[in-house]
């Protein structure tokens, strides 16, 4: 199947545990793991494929786990995990080096070399969450005694590539169950290298990229730099290109595979965002030319015309359609 996920709430308890060492031996790696919560051990585990990668949600309490030279010996599936941190506390230790990892940050290590692990959970439910990316690391375009650097380190995820990477990655756990074969062979490319590329920027081996994952890359981060700068009437072409040191002609060239031109995917995001406060209950006595301004429309006549365009009716009567809309499904609760 090309997405799967169990949650062990729905074995018996004392069936709970072992059931989930088995499945993390045989779906991610052999792997010794210990419990104190063994005897009630609630747990889940969700496995999305991505064609030649493999995308695991897991959610668990507090364990530990090892994974010796001897399991080594046993079965390698060598590939790099490249793990998101959700919820909880987690320590990593492979290659001489130990690392403590809080909710939002991001590290790698290889199923290659012997590790350990310990998650303590989180500070209130005593649950631990995270993500992991399997990637085979012949894919990985870097050397691989480079790429051994960063293992067991806490990356940063917080802004820039390394937050694409996990808005990505959570996007792709959150759209697991409705993608096609077709989406999920795309987007496994896709993630496969926006990951090369977080690790290049570690390394400082952009070099090794080829041309077009640095240009996938580009574009990404064009497109958290638009996404982030909405709210900026001067948002445009010129300054998106001085801000990421490219000429605007090689920007258009780059939007040349998509169905926008850069005017075109800015002014698109400003009104879908635009519609979307116009329908919010909380936002209903803002004007509309003020919602307009908040996304850097300021000309009230242009967005109306913009936005009846896109939308097929004039900004007030999408907010009082929807708005009726909404108190009716409330009135029907």
């Amino acid at each position: 199947m090309a997405f799967t996920e169990f949650d062990t709430a729905l074995l018996p308890r004392e069936q709970r545990f072992e059931w989930w060492r088995d499945a993390v031996w045989r779906g991610v790696e052999p792997t010794s793991i210990t419990s104190d919560f063994a005897a009630d051990f609630v747990a889940s585990l969700g496995s999305l494929d991505l064609g030649r990668l493999q995308l695991t949600k897991i959610s668990f309490p507090a364990l530990r786990s090892e994974r010796t030279a001897g399991l080594i010996r046993r079965d390698d599936p060598e590939v790099y995990e490249l793990t998101l941190i959700l919820e909880g506390v987690m320590g990593f230790s492979q290659e001489r080096h130990t690392t403590r990892l809080r909710a939002g940050d991001i590290t790698l290590w290889t199923s290659s070399r012997p590790y350990r692990g310990e998650a303590t959970g989180g500070p209130d439910a005593g649950v631990s969450r995270a993500l992991i990316l399997h990637m085979p690391r012949a894919l990985v375009p870097l050397p691989e005694a480079r790429v051994a650097r960063l293992l067991a380190h806490g990356l940063q995820a917080r802004t820039g590539v390394g937050a694409l990477l996990a808005d990505f990655l959570g996007s792709l756990s959150a759209e697991a169950a409705v993608l096609d074969e077709r989406s999920r062979l795309r987007l496994g490319d896709t993630v496969l290298g926006l990951a090369s590329g977080f690790l290049a920027h570690h390394l400082d081996a952009e070099e090794c990229l080829s041309p077009e994952t640095r240009h996938e890359l580009l574009l990404a981060r064009i497109d958290v730099f638009v996404r982030d700068n909405l709210t900026d009437p001067a948002l445009a072409p010129g300054v998106i290109a001085a801000r990421h040191h490219i000429s605007v002609r090689l920007l258009h060239h780059l939007f040349r595979q998509r169905q926008d031109t850069v005017a075109a995917a800015i002014r698109r995001q400003r009104l879908e965002n635009c519609a979307t406060d116009l329908t919010d209950p909380r936002l209903r006595n803002v004007p509309v030319h003020d919602i307009a301004a908040r996304w850097g429309l300021g000309n009230a006549a242009t967005f109306s015309r913009m936005f009846r365009s896109s939308y097929g009716m004039a900004p007030g009567e999408y907010r009082r359609g929807a708005l009726v809309a909404n108190g009716r499904c409330t009135l029907g609760q």
